[in-house]
């Protein structure tokens, strides 16, 4: 509930000690003295209330013979207002009186204050935890994998005598694939070029908040082409070029790529 200020609560209580009626007043058996005890507004301002609507009436007959006309009047803290001849103003209380309605209102009740919720989590631990995990998760896979995995050293280099075929590191097999088809400024400056590019600017381009990927379908689908692009490349370099880095099928002639 809404708590008045004690200023507030004196004036009212103010109010109603002047509007109570006087002995003499009470005796006189008076209308507007009887109204005032019972509705506790003072017992002048009911009496100006009454001169204006009898004024508002006298006018709407001077005009138009008993016509209808809205007069309104404001008197101190009492508006009246109706229809000329009517007995009761519109919109008044209990007793035929009108009176303003002093109301405090905390700024708080009327101002939309509630958080809006955002989707956010704390970087300890939620994200901590799981990058740990995950980093504990590749670690096990790296120790089995080396186990039934072997990679033995191969003899030591041979200056005189470069192996056929000659590949990249396989990271590096997208890019000496494209050597084979492009000039090597396009190969290896132009096109990778752009792709950097391209990935840098995504953010800017595609501006959603989202991070559901049905509401990223820009970026999502520039990630996707560049990701099979590169995994198309890296796949032909390793299983599908033999001697001299030429085009083989490994079903026929056999794999030319080591670990």
């Amino acid at each position: 509930m809404t708590e008045i200020p004690e200023h507030l609560l004196k004036r009212a209580a103010a109010a109603r000690d002047k509007s109570k009626p006087e002995p003499a007043q009470a005796g006189g058996g008076s209308a507007a003295a009887s109204s005032s005890g019972d509705s506790r507004i003072p017992a002048h301002l009911l009496e100006r209330t009454k001169a204006a609507k009898e004024k508002s009436a006298g006018t709407a007959t001077a005009e138009d013979g008993g016509g209808s006309v809205a007069v309104a009047e404001k008197v101190g803290s009492v508006v009246a207002a109706g229809p000329a001849g009517a007995g009761v103003p519109i919109g008044a209380g209990p007793g035929g009186h009108t009176q303003r309605l002093l109301t405090v209102v905390k700024s708080g009740t009327i101002q939309d204050v509630k958080a809006t919720p955002v989707d956010k989590v704390h970087t300890w631990p939620h994200l901590l935890a799981a990058e740990f995990v995950a980093a504990l998760a590749c670690t096990a896979l790296t120790f089995v994998f080396s186990i039934f995995v072997h990679a033995p050293l191969l003899q030591l280099a041979n200056t005189n005598q470069t192996p056929n075929p000659s590949k990249a590191p396989w990271y590096f097999l997208g890019l000496q694939e494209m050597l084979t088809m492009f000039h090597p400024m396009v190969a290896g400056v132009t096109l990778p070029g752009v792709g950097m590019i391209a990935l840098i600017l995504t953010p800017y381009l595609d501006r959603n908040p989202s991070n559901k990927p049905e509401d990223r379908k820009f970026a999502t689908s520039l990630q996707t082409v560049h990701l099979m692009f590169w995994a198309v490349l890296v796949i032909i370099g390793s299983f599908f070029r033999g001697p001299g880095f030429a085009f083989v099928l490994p079903w026929v002639e056999g794999l030319f790529f080591e670990l």
